[in-house]
C-alpha cells in the first residue's frame, strides 16, 4: 500500500528513537541506518491504519530486525580481522539518542557498548530497551514475546554483567580534559614514567583496524606495557605519515559522551581513542581506526566548530 503523507510522517516522528536503539543494539551506525530503512520498509507494505500505536510497533519490527542482525554479527566477528571495537560517535551525533539520565549516559558510553558484546541478543535488547529508553517490562516482553516475569529476570542478568566490567564514576567534562591533556603531554614527552603515573595498574589499550590498518590482534595490558605502547604511538615516524595520508592534527574531543583524542587529516578523522576514566587514573584506552568505522564520525567533524587542534602528530 502507498503510505500518506500523514503516514510518512508518523515514521520519520519516531525515526530518531529508532536510529538510536539500533545504534546501541549493533555498535554500528551504518548498521542501524539498514535496520531502520528495513523497518520503514515493513511499515510501508503493512496496514497501516490498523496499527494502534506506531512507536510500539516499529519499536518491535526494528528489535527483532536486531536481533537477527546479532545473531548473524557473532558469526562474522568470529571472522574478523584483530579486535572488534563499536563504531564512535562524536558529540551532536543525533544518533546518540537521550543523554538526560546517568544510565541513558552509560548505556551508550564506549565502554558500556563494548561489554554490551558479551551479551546474549536478548541480554542485550532488553537491556537497552529498559536502561537506556525506560521501557516497562510488560512493554519489553511483547516486544521480544517473552514473558514479563523473563523480561525481569534477562534484565537482572544483563545490569550483572554489565556492571561486573564497568568502571562506577562520571567524571564531570573539565576534569576529564585535563586529564587528557596531561595524557597526550606525557605520551609526547618521549618518557614512560609520566604516562605510567596517569594510569590504573590494570589498565588495557586495544585497537580496531579491520583488517586495513594495523592494530595489535591483542590488548596491551598493564600500566607500563599501556604507556610503552602510547609512547610509541605519538613518537614522529615517516611511515605513520604515509600510513594516514599526512601528519594528523589532535584534537581533544568527545566520543559517545567520553573524553576522546581525535587524529584528523585534511578534514579527515582517521583515529579516535575513546578513554575510560576512573577514580584512580585512565583505565582503558579504546582506539578505532578502522576506516569503515569513521566515516560518519567525519560527517559529524566536517558539520561542527572545532577549532584549532593542540598539534600536529607524527
Amino acid at each position: 500500500m502507498a503510505l500518506t503523507t500523514h503516514d510518512v510522517d508518523r515514521f520519520e516522528a519516531t525515526r530518531p528513537r529508532l536510529e538510536a536503539i539500533a545504534y546501541r543494539l549493533l555498535g554500528s551506525a551504518g548498521e542501524a541506518e539498514d535496520a531502520v530503512q528495513e523497518t520503514f520498509l515493513r511499515w510501508q507494505a503493512a496496514d497501516v491504519d490498523r496499527v494502534e500505536v506506531p512507536e510500539a510497533w516499529l519499536t518491535k519490527v526494528l528489535t527483532n530486525l536486531c536481533l537477527n542482525q546479532l545473531t548473524s554479527a557473532r558469526a562474522r566477528r568470529e571472522s574478523y580481522v584483530g579486535q572488534w571495537l563499536p563504531e564512535p560517535l562524536l558529540a551532536g551525533d543525533p544518533m546518540l539518542g537521550p543523554a538526560d539520565t546517568v544510565e541513558q549516559r552509560e548505556s551508550v558510553s564506549y565502554a558500556v557498548l563494548t561489554l554490551l558484546e558479551r551479551l546474549t541478543p536478548n541480554e542485550r535488547a532488553v537491556y537497552v530497551l529498559k536502561e537506556a529508553f525506560d521501557y516497562p517490562h510488560r512493554e519489553i516482553a511483547e516486544i521480544l514475546d517473552i514473558s514479563e516475569a523473563a523480561s525481569q529476570q534477562i534484565f537482572h542478568r544483563a545490569k550483572k554483567h554489565v556492571a561486573a566490567g564497568k568502571t562506577r564514576t562520571e567524571i564531570d567534562e573539565a576534569a576529564a580534559r585535563r586529564i587528557v591533556e596531561e595524557f597526550l603531554a606525557a605520551a609526547t614527552s618521549g618518557k614512560t614514567e609520566p604516562l605510567v603515573a596517569l594510569l590504573t595498574s590494570d589498565a588495557i589499550a586495544v585497537g580496531d583496524g579491520g583488517g586495513k590498518v594495523p592494530a595489535r590482534a591483542r590488548a596491551f595490558e598493564g600500566a607500563l606495557a599501556v604507556a610503552k605502547f602510547m609512547r610509541g604511538l605519538f613518537k614522529p615516524a615517516p611511515q605513520k605519515r604515509s600510513l594516514v595520508g599526512g601528519s594528523p592534527e589532535i584534537h581533544i574531543s568527545t566520543a559517545n559522551g567520553g573524553p576522546a583524542v581525535l587524529a584528523v587529516v585534511e578534514g579527515r578523522v582517521v583515529g579516535v581513542i575513546c578513554l575510560e576514566i576512573g577514580t584512580e587514573g585512565i583505565v582503558a584506552f579504546r582506539s578505532q581506526v578502522n576506516p569503515d568505522k569513521l566515516e560518519r564520525a567525519t560527517e559529524v567533524w566536517a558539520a561542527t566548530d572545532h577549532g584549532e587542534p593542540l598539534f600536529h602528530a607524527f
